[in-house]
């Protein structure tokens, strides 16, 4: 992998010479320890003048991972960490520093499963990242590198001249992630398991009730008696059913196989795996991305190779249009009830709305898993959701989810825990807006998502995978035990007192970071004129999140609107399938003749890739995807809504969200 991974000495030190990057909300403050030799200690500073949230897509946007060399990916390391339009961090400035150590504030690593973020620090030369608290994917991202991890009161003591030992870095986590730290990652550990090296802890597990994740993950424990149970902490083997990579990955996996196994290495079940051509279709739309084209290709190249050599499905683009995005497709297609799926994507948690346990991985442990046919996990902590009634019609899921962002994942109480939504409340919900809910338990920096099963669950599956005994699936279903414990707690939720919410930009400048939790009531935040509405991407391209934009598309043509002037308002469809309907029903037609662009499927402004995405900071736009961190859809002021608020607001001209007279 081009720095080889050696096994952790047993005492850690600073290396003389070497020196510590505190990443503080004053970016000059960053600038002067960067290029004018500037060294800060622990002591100098708080914790609270240190950047939070802190996500993958500042540490590298989407234009540096069209680089698959982790080497070449560190040369660019937070390149989207902006200030006043400039880079903060100019080409090789992480690497040329002479930095050992990066600090952070909370939750350092928030936003996309890309394991780029943790190789172009490690490639950079740091091996001991500090913060207060890490996302979760992030987190093992960066263990499965062998990053070491540690808290501010453990860097004073190094910067004091200490040597701790490797067991206060590792006691935090179970002992399977214990011996990979050790190991110096997570291939030289398997391959010390695989030849004898190393013994697994046996896992005390007796009877007790548990959560639907627990349960799923304990029908696919390796090595262990059938029935057990499973416990929040317990490190496991566990089989997984399947998953996908895109072409923003497959490279990597690729070459991590290669070098790990030979040229010959093979997958153990390559049917239930899949590779999709869905995230870079559009990527020439943005001039940014214009000038790394020839790289997009070196990706889809390499993702072709890869499925022939293994034999996987294959999702490739067909004369340029994409079958869909690879979350959406695989809900369509393959994640069956009580599935275990992982892939490379944060958002796969999205499957969760099919009553499975689903969750992003970087490149390193997908390509682990992809080749043993199991994968370890530490098992999550759960904290449930309890819906009633249902939304009044202005509202969506995406409203609830905002709402959860705004009122729990701020808190930290959804951090790397399993959200499970169940209660009456959810048989308000369709199929589809239970994928609204999951997908974007990643903003919530949750492990997962996922609901309850039912007769509406059953009969969307029904309707699109004829292939299924759909009495086995019905048995396979996974509910909670009675007296379950929930570490996140039993939160309940009235659907009909959600109001329309917009996650707003925040004042990145300032230190406030654009963000999915910070939430507002669209009726409070004044008038927001917008340049551009987007409605697309796996969180809102889905059948019923067409229909939404349909709706107000519906009575604005019936009041004689179109979209207004000076705004653009593009729909996006999530898969081959939603615009097969769209079409059938007249929903396609109906958005062309007032004036709607339409995109044929695929990851698009989501990602900055496509039309949708703004060209100057003074654009302004409302957008139905899961993300507005700065950067993320273009350089302008992003607010996340709800499908129905961002077609609203097509047709006046400003954020509002939908009534019967909002038009």
């Amino acid at each position: 992998m081009g720095l080889r991974m050696q096994e952790m000495p047993d005492l850690i030190s600073l290396t003389p010479g070497k020196r510590v990057l505190f990443l503080t909300k004053d970016l000059d403050l960053i600038r002067k320890q960067l290029y004018e030799g500037l060294d800060l200690r622990m002591e100098d500073l708080r914790v609270e003048d240190l950047l939070d949230d802190i996500n993958t897509d500042v540490m590298t946007p989407a234009w540096v991972c069209f680089d698959h060399e982790p080497a070449m990916i560190a040369k660019n390391a937070y390149a989207g960490l902006m200030h006043n339009g400039l880079r903060v961090f100019n080409e090789n400035a992480l690497i040329e520093g002479g930095f050992e150590v990066i600090v952070s504030g909370q939750r350092k690593g928030t936003g996309s499963s890309r394991e780029t973020a943790a190789q172009c620090e490690r490639w950079a030369g740091i091996r001991i990242v500090i913060a207060a608290s890490f996302a979760p994917i992030h987190e093992r991202n960066n263990i499965n590198l062998g990053q070491l991890m540690g808290d501010h009161e453990m860097l004073t003591r190094l910067q004091n001249g200490e040597s701790l030992t490797l067991d206060e870095f590792t006691s935090q986590y179970d002992e399977v992630t214990g011996l990979i730290l050790q190991s110096g990652g997570l291939f030289e550990f398997s391959k010390r398991l695989k030849n004898g090296e190393l013994q697994l802890p046996e896992l005390s597990m007796g009877r007790r009730p548990m959560t639907m994740a627990e349960k799923i993950i304990a029908r696919n424990l390796v090595g262990q008696p059938e029935g057990v149970c499973v416990k929040p902490g317990d490190p496991v083997i566990a089989q997984v059913q399947g998953g996908y990579s895109h072409e923003f990955t497959t490279a990597q996996v690729h070459k991590f196989l290669q070098e790990t196994y030979g040229d010959d290495y093979q997958l153990t079940n390559p049917k239930k795996f899949g590779v999709f051509e869905d995230h870079l279709l559009y990527a020439h739309h943005n001039p940014k991305f214009v000038p790394f084209m020839h790289k997009v290709e070196t990706l889809r190249t390499l993702q072709k190779v890869f499925q022939e050599h293994t034999g996987v499905r294959d999702y490739s683009a067909v004369d340029g249009v994409s079958p869909g995005i690879c979350h959406q497709v695989a809900r369509e297609e393959f994640i069956e009830i009580a599935d275990f799926i992982q892939a490379t994507d944060s958002h796969t948690c999205m499957g969760g709305a099919s009553n499975a346990l689903t969750w992003g991985v970087g490149a390193t442990e997908y390509a682990n898993l992809i080749s043993a046919g199991f994968t370890f996990v530490k098992v999550p902590e759960s904290i449930r959701f309890e819906l009633s009634g249902a939304l009044n019609d202005g509202c969506t899921a995406k409203d609830v989810i905002l709402h959860i962002l705004a009122d729990h994942a701020r808190k930290e109480l959804t951090l790397n825990r399993s959200m499970e939504f169940g209660g009456p409340g959810l048989k308000s919900l369709s199929a589809d807006e239970r994928a609204t809910l999951c997908n974007m338990a990643t903003e919530c920096s949750a492990r997962t998502g996922i609901c309850e099963a039912d007769d509406i669950l059953y009969d969307w599956m029904e309707g699109r995978m004829s292939h299924l005994d759909m009495t086995e699936q019905r048995s396979r279903a996974i509910e909670p035990d009675e007296g379950a414990e929930y570490h996140g707690g039993v939160h309940h939720i009235d659907l009909s007192a959600i109001r329309p919410m917009v996650a707003h930009p925040g004042n990145p400048d300032e230190g406030i970071p654009s963000d999915p939790t910070n939430g507002a009531y669209i009726d409070e935040i004044g008038d927001v004129p917008i340049d551009i509405a987007y409605g697309g991407s796996c969180t809102a391209g889905k059948i019923d999140d067409i229909a939404y934009y349909a709706r107000v598309c519906q009575a604005a043509k019936e009041q004689g609107l179109t979209v207004r002037e000076g705004v653009d308002f593009y729909i996006q469809y999530g898969s081959g399938i939603v615009k097969d309907v769209a079409v059938s029903k007249g929903w396609h037609q109906l958005f062309l003749d007032v004036g709607v662009k339409l995109i044929d499927p695929g990851c698009g402004a989501c990602i900055g890739a496509g039309p949708g995405v703004s060209m100057t900071p003074e654009q302004v736009t409302v957008s139905a995807i899961n993300r507005n961190f700065q950067g993320r859809s273009g350089p302008g002021k992003l607010y996340l809504a709800s499908p129905l608020t961002v077609a609203t607001s097509a047709f006046t001209g400003s954020i509002r969200a939908w009534d019967l007279n909002a038009l």
